[in-house]
């Protein structure tokens, strides 16, 4: 397996994109946020992506040209036109202008609208965080592979939720999550590694588990029937939570900005019309509800109390949201990305076929 260092993943996406259309610095951002993606272990969303960007670019639908601009502009809130491009330049474009509005109102609140993929939610709550604002990410998504409970059929998405916290004097808080049990991306890169799957992960129409890989791509990725479980599994175990929260996820993100709903937009989308993501950015300056030291005193103590409760296994101790990537961006900036064989050859095939050197490479 080939241990590439981010700087050459980096490299390697702004060359793919770059050969297909898209301004220097917009794919300068995006290959910015993806590697930055993959040194936090979010393998799902970095690089790995790049075959379907491809298929989204080859049909027409990903305008990688076109300039993520602004729409609406109101006091504490704004719409940007994604322009039909790929969402990480328009979501950290709205996320840099959510926390210019939350500095002058307290709160700044700023929809996407025209998008497509944007990656791993969490990278746009840091943008928050790191200016020491609450961040907060929703979005929908293009794919349906969310089974509800009671359903036979997929009908909503992963619809990702993400929120930064600043903790002074130490990495942010940061929770990043699907609302489904577990990434669509996720089966994927266990199929890359001929990995089967946990129990509970997708089920079949009838909603039997499904645990072998390349049967599981085929529920998530295209069969109509069955697909992956809403976060908690069965109704039984709160699976009406997690589609309850993937709903209300998608009013925010799709449904408030104007993107589409993909059960609707599928039955007259042409293969060549682009997919309309939409995503909500909100950053709230804690200093507009009290005192600036009273805060960072408070979430430091809650900090402190978590790190210290007692853990089951005194070798794992309990962890605050963000940790895991934390540890893995140290451990991924030493060792480098792993890109498993089926990856890496894709990878090759890719940049091949834009006419660029394949870059990847060893820390």
């Amino acid at each position: 397996m080939l241990y590439a260092s981010a700087e050459s993943i980096r490299r390697q996406i702004e060359a793919v994109l770059g050969a297909w259309g898209c301004p220097a610095h917009l794919a300068a951002t995006t290959a910015e946020v993806m590697a930055e993606t993959d040194l936090m272990g979010v393998d799902s969303h970095g690089i790995s992506m790049l075959p379907s960007y491809e298929q989204l670019h080859r049909s027409g639908q990903l305008r990688l040209a076109g300039e993520p601009f602004l729409r609406r502009d109101f006091a504490a809130t704004a719409l940007i036109d994604g322009a039909a491009g790929l969402g990480h330049p328009a979501a950290v474009m709205a996320m840099k202008l959510a926390v210019e509005k939350a500095r002058a109102f307290g709160v700044g609140a700023v929809g996407v609208v025209n998008s497509h993929h944007f990656g791993a939610a969490g990278c746009y709550a840091r943008i928050a965080a790191a200016a020491g604002l609450i961040g907060i990410v929703t979005s929908s998504t293009r794919g349906i592979i969310m089974v509800p409970p009671r359903a036979a059929e997929p009908v909503l998405g992963t619809n990702p939720i993400a929120i930064a916290a600043p903790v002074p004097g130490a990495a942010p808080i940061v929770l990043d999550m699907a609302t489904t049990t577990v990434a669509g991306n996720k089966v994927k890169v266990y199929h890359l590694h001929g990995r089967d799957l946990p129990p509970g992960w997708v089920v079949d129409g009838a909603g039997r588990p499904v645990t072998d890989h390349a049967a599981a791509m085929e529920y998530v990725f295209t069969r109509k029937e069955g697909g992956i479980t809403p976060l908690g599994g069965p109704e039984e175990t709160g699976g009406h939570k997690g589609y309850g929260l993937a709903l209300m996820i998608h009013l925010l993100a799709g449904t408030l900005v104007g993107a589409s709903f993909s059960p609707i937009r599928n039955r007259t989308q042409r293969p060549d019309e682009p997919n309309n993501i939409g995503h909500l950015m909100l950053a709230l300056d804690p200093q507009a509800f009290r005192d600036r030291a009273g805060f960072d005193a408070d979430i430091a103590a809650v900090v402190e109390v978590l790190r210290g409760s007692r853990p089951v296994d005194p070798a794992r101790p309990v962890l605050i949201p963000g940790d895991p990537e934390e540890e893995n961006r140290a451990e991924r900036l030493r060792r480098g990305i792993p890109i498993p064989e089926a990856l890496e050859r894709q990878l090759r095939e890719i940049a091949a076929r834009a006419g660029v050197e394949f870059l990847l490479a060893p820390v």
